[in-house]
């Protein structure tokens, strides 16, 4: 009976012992059918409708640097090097279309705005600067200022620049001639309010009533030949928010980089300043 008891105990503790050897420990780990990407975005396993192909492709590949500049003299493009700008908005229905394909392709604009679209659309114009874009006037009421004289020419760009920075909450750093209608001395006296002048090497003839592709491949031909440069399209138009998902992705393709635009006020002496301007980007 002794010896019974005995070897009942010895089974009873060997069952006790493997009961807890094979017993798991509780599963502490968080499981979750998402990840938190960078920035606080939740990258699911579903696509929305919102990550089409070209956000994907053109996503950290187009963009290039950002360029800061306290004069013309500054805006030196290297080879595969673009600046989107647009003019004359901003618009509903197109200068925010315009926006969210700048956002999908990971890319910034230098938007040159007239007054009266800032004055008319304020809240559009402060999501344009709000978004990261650099923010340029384009006078008040889009004057041909050639044609105006020197004193009319003026009051009309600074009533263009205060209408401008009130409506984007931005101070205007940049400046673009309607009509490219300039002269030596409006040059220097624009640069003389810490603007910098906006050429145009590139013009994609947007305005033009063709279809979305032909400004495309125009645009692209061009930069074929000079292979870098300041590119002119304009918000305002239907076309040109169709044809730019297009051109964004050849020049991604390519190999382009799109710079971003930074005014950077530096003391400059005036003798340097004014001949500055005049300085041709090749």
């Amino acid at each position: 009976m002794h010896r019974f008891f005995v070897l009942a105990c010895i089974a009873l503790a060997a069952a006790l012992s493997a009961c807890s050897t094979t017993r798991q420990a509780p599963d502490t780990s968080i499981k979750t059918a998402s990840v938190i990407a960078p920035e606080g975005r939740t990258l699911s396993s579903k696509r929305s409708e919102d990550d089409e192909a070209p956000r994907m492709t053109g996503w950290h590949h187009l963009a290039g640097r950002t360029l800061e500049v306290s004069s013309l003299a500054d805006l030196k493009l290297q080879d595969k090097e673009v600046i989107l700008s647009f003019d004359d908005g901003p618009i509903p229905g197109r200068t925010d279309k315009v926006l969210a394909i700048l956002d999908r392709f990971g890319v910034k604009g230098a938007f040159m705005m007239v007054g009266e679209m800032a004055e008319l659309h304020p809240a559009l114009a402060r999501k344009v600067a709000e978004n990261g874009n650099t923010i340029g006037s384009h006078t008040y009421d889009h004057a041909n200022l050639s044609s105006l004289d020197f004193d009319a020419a003026m009051a009309e760009v600074i009533k263009g620049e205060l209408a401008v920075t009130k409506a984007t909450g931005t101070d205007v750093s940049f400046f673009r001639f309607p009509y490219l209608a300039e002269s030596h001395r409006l040059r220097t006296a624009i640069a003389m309010r810490d603007m910098v002048v906006m050429d145009v090497d590139i013009d994609s003839k947007d305005y033009f009533a063709t279809t979305p592709l032909s400004v495309t491949q125009r645009t692209m031909d061009l930069l074929h030949k000079r292979g870098r440069g300041i590119i002119l399209m304009h918000d305002i138009h239907k076309r040109t928010a169709t044809m730019l998902p297009t051109l964004l992705s050849d020049l991604e393709a390519e190999g382009y980089k799109v710079v971003t635009l930074k005014f950077n006020k530096a003391p400059v002496p005036n003798n340097v300043l004014a001949s500055a301007d005049f300085v041709t980007i090749r």
